[in-house]
């Protein structure tokens, strides 16, 4: 791990006094984002052939809809947890910190437990009027409504967590509830394989899955958070009288900015899916852009995972207007999240065609420009998503929320007009488009020019990296290709094998303390 851009923020690390070091802070993060990473493919691939085992390809079906279901249940927090990470990180510059945190912390808990069960008899009731199987079609399915209904309302109960978590943010501890998190996924992993062998039926596996994650969220709203923030329990013994409703309703209204943001996210990394599929004919051209779209997901997830640790950094210094500390901190990280993901795409453009052989088994052709669109578009937008998620941590959930929507339509304007013109390109096209436009142009522009007194420079500088890590890995990946001979997986793991010796050997001068430090007095801040 490089800690060049963040050794000297260490230096004067009076940010959270409960906490570890900022470093520390910042690799633990890392690493448990990268676990989590890990384990989300590990849900979604590797156990794929375990089910298959036992499952038909309907059964397999019918749980992938479940788990789709219990994954979406996330917007059901509706921005409430930014709208308290930015309220806690506003109480720092207050004279009774802790104590207006619990108090806080104790009445958005009330808010949170009045959502659940409202939310948790809606849905018992629609699922009532309108059966999950027979909407979606898994009539034949055995204990597919059961199933859904344990999935959702399991995944419901863990909302409140949502609260607990966002103080660990805010109080330097981002790495260990993430970690806490992975814990409880990698419990409901194993226990999802004994219930497939055991009972080899749907239920048990929703009911495996959804109790280790009630379990996490129960330990940490009822132990952990208590123990490690006590002044949590004062809080809530403090007799005082109660919020009125209308409290309630302000938080969330105030929380709905945050809300469309996220909503408008989900909705980008969702819809070019379905609208390809409703517009593009040829199928073919549709398993092309759904796999290759698979690629720049997992790029963009990526970025995103590796700038949460930096939002929580970021909007410390930023709420207690430590204005040198955040420019300092945010140069640096946009120059990380960039350099990252320029050495990915320098590494995936030549090797991508082979390894789309080998997963495709050469069922489905190559689609270079669409590939090339889509990774050099993830390029270019990489520095919008610290900017992304440093909004979310200082307050600024009208600009989100403007921006956002704003990309949104753009998108769907750019999407009606170039898809059926150009098929799978056309929606790359509007993606990236749409993303330059809005969340780079508009969205990291704003947030740039407020943060960094020399935005513009900035901004060169972190193209020249892009372009130089880029195109000298494209060339490297090229020539090596060229050089080994032969075919099949031996030929694409040793092509790879090459190129990462050949950039490693070119990025070793950064293992000298001296050379890291002149580069860091280049970055424009």
């Amino acid at each position: 791990m490089n800690d060049a851009p963040f050794r000297q923020e260490t230096m004067a690390d009076a940010a959270v006094p409960d906490g570890p070091t900022r470093l520390r802070r910042l690799i633990q993060g890392w690493s448990a984002n990268l676990v989590q990473i890990l384990l989300g493919l590990t849900q979604q691939l590797v156990l794929i052939p375990a089910f298959l085992h036992i499952w038909t390809a309907d059964v397999l079906a019918a749980w992938l809809a479940v788990y789709a279901a219990g994954s979406l249940v996330v917007v059901a927090d509706a921005g409430l947890q930014l709208r308290a990470v930015n309220r806690f990180l506003a109480f720092k510059t207050c004279a009774d910190c802790d104590g207006r945190t619990a108090r806080f912390y104790a009445d958005m808990l009330r808010i949170y437990v009045s959502v659940v069960v409202v939310l948790g008899v809606l849905l018992v009731g629609a699922a009532q009027l309108w059966r999950p199987s027979a909407v979606l079609g898994f009539h034949s399915t055995a204990d597919f409504d059961a199933a859904m209904l344990v999935m959702m309302l399991g995944m419901l109960l863990t909302i409140p967590a949502n609260l607990s978590s966002g103080l660990y943010r805010v109080r330097g501890h981002y790495g260990r509830v993430v970690w806490l998190q992975n814990m409880a996924l990698l419990v409901s992993q194993v226990a999802q394989v004994v219930a497939l062998v055991v009972f080899s039926n749907l239920l048990p596996v929703a009911v495996a899955f959804v109790s280790a994650q009630i379990v996490f969220a129960a330990f940490l709203i009822a132990f952990d958070a208590p123990r490690l923030f006590p002044f949590l329990r004062r809080g809530g013994a403090t007799p005082r009288r109660g919020r009125s409703w209308r409290w309630g309703l302000g938080q969330l209204g105030l929380a709905l900015p945050f809300a469309a943001g996220s909503f408008t996210e989900l909705a980008l990394v969702n819809l070019p899916v379905l609208l390809v599929s409703a517009l593009v004919v040829d199928r073919i051209a549709v398993a092309q852009w759904g796999l290759t779209r698979v690629i720049a997901t997992l790029l963009r997830g990526l970025c995103q995972q590796v700038s949460m640790p930096l939002a929580s950094e970021l909007g410390h210094d930023y709420a207690v207007g430590d204005r040198e500390r955040l420019r300092r901190l945010y140069a640096r990280g946009s120059v990380f999240v960039t350099t990252i993901a320029s050495l990915i795409v320098g590494g995936l453009l030549p090797f991508w065609v082979d390894f789309f052989a080998l997963w495709t088994h050469g069922t489905i052709p190559y689609d270079g420009p669409l590939a090339i669109t889509l990774l050099f578009g993830s390029v270019a937008v990489a520095p919008s998503l610290l900017a992304l998620v440093f909004a979310y941590h200082s307050n600024r959930g009208p600009l989100l929320a403007r921006t956002k929507l704003l990309q949104l339509a753009a998108f769907l304007v750019l999407s009606f007009v170039l898809i059926p013109k150009l098929g799978p390109l056309g929606a790359a096209l509007a993606i990236v488009i749409s993303d330059l436009a809005i969340a780079l142009g508009l969205l990291a522009r704003v947030v740039v020019w407020q943060t960094l007194q020399h935005p513009m420079r900035h901004v060169v500088f972190l193209a020249a990296i892009a372009v130089a890590i880029v195109s000298t890995g494209w060339g490297i990946g090229i020539v090596v290709a060229s050089q080994v001979g032969g075919a099949g997986l031996a030929h694409f793991i040793a092509e790879c094998v090459i190129w990462l010796i050949v950039v490693g050997v070119l990025a070793s001068p950064l293992a000298i303390r001296k050379v890291r430090s002149r580069l860091m007095d280049i970055i424009p801040a």
